[in-house]
C-alpha cells in the first residue's frame, strides 16, 4: 500500500488557510473515498473535508484548533492508489498581489520614494515570503512599504505576518527597520551596503520584537451576581470584526423609498398554495426582491463595483447575497451567482436551497464567495426599515421592510379615492466614496419601480 499525504484543500478563491475544528476519523480508521475526515473552519464557512482516496488513516499531523495554510499536509493515509498518482501537486508560488473578491488582481504598489532598508538586529530579511491577501490589503491602506514587510517579524506559524502583527506595527508609528550600526561588508546577499552615516537607531516596539512573547489573552471582564458573562462564539467574533471594519472603511449613506406593492402581494397570495403543492417549496417575496435588484443593477452597473485602493473594479457578473439568520442568532450571507440569468422559479428554488442549507450548516465556501451586492430582508422580523452595513468589498446593500396595509389616495379617471394598499420601505446603504446620492437614490427608486410595476399575469 502507498502512503499519501492528505493536504488542506483550497476552499475558495480568497481562502488561504483554515482552522481544524474536529477530526471525524482517528488513526487506524478505515476511510471510504469522499467520506468526511475532519471539519475545517475558514473565515467564510465551516465545512467537512472528504478523503480523496479510500484507505486507512495512519497519522494525524495537525491538532484540533490549529491554523493550517492551504496545501499544507494535515494527515497521512495508506491507500491502494499508486504513490505517483497520489502525490499532491506543488502549491503555486504566491506573489505580492492582493486578489480582490471577484478574482481580479490589483498589484501592491509601495511608495516610489520608499528607501531601501537594512535589517534591525534580530529582524530577519525574508524577501518573497508568503503574505496573505489580508496583510497586503492592510499594508496598502496604511502605506506600509514592501521593504518593511520583508523585515517585519511575524508571530504566525513559520514566522508568518499575521493581521495582529501588521496592525501593531501601524499602531507603533510604522518605525523603519534600519541598522543600528554601520552595515557589514557586502555579502552574497547583495553588493551594496548601507553607510553608517545614513543610518539611525530606532527602538523597535516590544510587540514587534521576534523574541517577544505572544500578547496575553485579554482577561474576562468581571461581572456582578446579577449579570451573566457570555463569550462570543467564533462566528460572532468574525461578524463583529467585519462590521467594525466596514464602518471604518466605508462612509455609509442611506436613502429610503416607500413602494406600493399591492399587485405583487395579490399575485403571491393567488399562487403560493398552488406553488407549494406543485414544488413542495414556499413561494416567498425574497426571490421577487432579488429579481428587482438584479434588473436595477443592469440599469445602474456602477452599483455593482468594489474598491481596491485608488481603483474601481466594475463587475460583469451580478451575484446577489441574501442575509440569512441562523438558529444560533448569528448571520450568514450565501450568494446567488448570476442572479440576472435566472427566472423567478429558478430564483425561488435557489433562495430556498441556500436558506435551508445555511440553517443546517451545509453551505460550501463556493456558496459564500463572489457576492457583488447584498439584500437583507428585515421585514421577516416585522421591521419596517433598517440601515444595513455594507458587506466589504461591495459598495452597497439594501434592506427591505415589512409589508403593511395603509390607507392611500388612489387616482382614477372619475377622481381620487381613498383605498387600502400594501406598502413597504426600501433602505439603501451605500459607500459614499464612489456612490453619490444621485446614483444611490436613483437605484433604490428603480428597484421600487420594478416592484410597483410587477406584472400580475406573471407565470411561475
Amino acid at each position: 500500500m502507498a502512503r499519501v499525504e492528505m493536504t488542506m484543500p483550497k476552499m475558495g478563491e480568497s481562502i488561504m488557510e483554515g482552522t481544524v475544528l474536529k477530526w471525524l476519523k482517528q488513526v487506524g480508521d478505515a476511510i471510504e473515498q469522499d467520506e468526511s475526515v475532519l471539519e475545517v473552519a475558514t473565515d467564510k464557512v465551516d465545512t467537512e473535508v472528504p478523503a480523496i482516496y479510500a484507505g486507512v488513516l495512519t497519522e494525524i499531523l495537525v491538532q484540533e484548533g490549529q491554523v493550517v495554510a492551504v496545501g499544507a499536509p494535515i494527515a497521512v493515509m495508506e491507500t491502494d492508489v499508486a504513490a505517483g498518482a497520489a502525490a499532491p501537486a506543488p502549491a503555486p508560488a504566491v506573489s505580492a498581489i492582493a486578489p480582490s473578491s471577484n478574482g481580479n488582481a490589483v498589484p501592491y504598489l509601495p511608495e516610489a520614494t520608499a528607501p531601501a532598508t537594512a535589517p534591525l538586529a534580530g529582524a530577519e530579511h525574508q524577501p518573497g515570503r508568503f503574505l496573505s491577501p489580508l496583510v497586503l490589503s492592510i499594508a496598502r491602506e496604511e502605506g506600509v512599504s514592501m521593504s518593511d514587510l520583508e523585515y517585519l517579524p511575524g508571530t504566525g506559524k513559520e514566522n508568518r505576518v499575521t493581521k495582529k502583527d501588521i496592525l501593531d506595527y501601524v499602531a507603533a508609528g510604522k518605525p523603519s527597520f534600519t541598522a543600528a550600526a554601520a552595515a557589514p561588508a557586502a555579502t552574497s546577499a547583495g553588493p551594496t551596503s548601507v553607510p553608517a552615516a545614513s543610518t539611525t537607531e530606532i527602538q523597535v516596539p516590544k510587540s514587534l520584537s521576534p523574541q517577544a512573547p505572544a500578547t496575553a489573552t485579554k482577561p474576562a471582564p468581571s461581572v456582578s451576581g446579577g449579570q451573566e458573562l457570555i463569550e462570543m462564539d467564533r462566528m460572532r467574533k468574525m461578524i463583529a470584526q467585519r462590521m467594525v471594519d466596514s464602518v471604518r472603511i466605508s462612509p455609509h449613506v442611506t436613502s429610503f423609498v416607500e413602494a406600493d406593492v399591492t399587485d405583487l402581494v395579490n399575485w403571491r397570495n393567488k399562487h403560493k398554495d398552488a406553488y407549494k403543492k406543485r414544488e413542495g417549496e414556499n413561494l416567498t417575496f425574497t426571490p421577487i426582491f432579488v429579481q428587482a435588484v438584479a434588473r436595477a443593477i443592469q440599469d445602474f452597473p456602477m452599483i455593482n463595483v468594489s474598491i481596491d485602493g485608488d481603483y474601481i473594479i466594475k463587475k460583469r457578473d451580478i451575484n446577489i447575497g441574501i442575509a440569512v439568520a441562523l438558529p444560533s442568532g448569528n448571520l450568514i450571507v450565501p450568494v446567488i451567482h448570476n442572479a440576472d440569468q435566472l427566472n423567478l422559479n429558478g430564483l425561488t428554488k435557489k433562495v430556498n436551497d441556500l436558506a435551508n442549507r445555511a440553517r443546517i450548516n451545509k453551505l460550501t465556501p463556493a456558496d459564500l464567495e463572489g457576492g457583488t451586492y447584498t439584500l437583507s430582508n428585515v421585514g421577516s422580523f416585522g421591521n419596517v426599515m433598517g440601515t444595513p452595513i455594507i458587506m466589504q468589498p461591495q459598495v452597497a446593500i439594501m434592506a427591505v421592510g415589512a409589508i403593511k396595509k395603509k390607507p392611500a389616495v388612489i387616482e382614477t379617471p372619475q377622481g381620487d379615492l381613498i383605498g387600502i394598499r400594501h406598502f413597504m420601505f426600501l433602505s439603501h446603504s451605500y459607500d459614499h466614496r464612489v456612490v453619490d446620492g444621485s446614483l444611490g437614490g436613483m437605484f433604490v427608486r428603480k428597484v421600487a419601480d420594478y416592484l410597483e410595476q410587477f406584472d400580475p399575469n406573471t407565470a411561475i
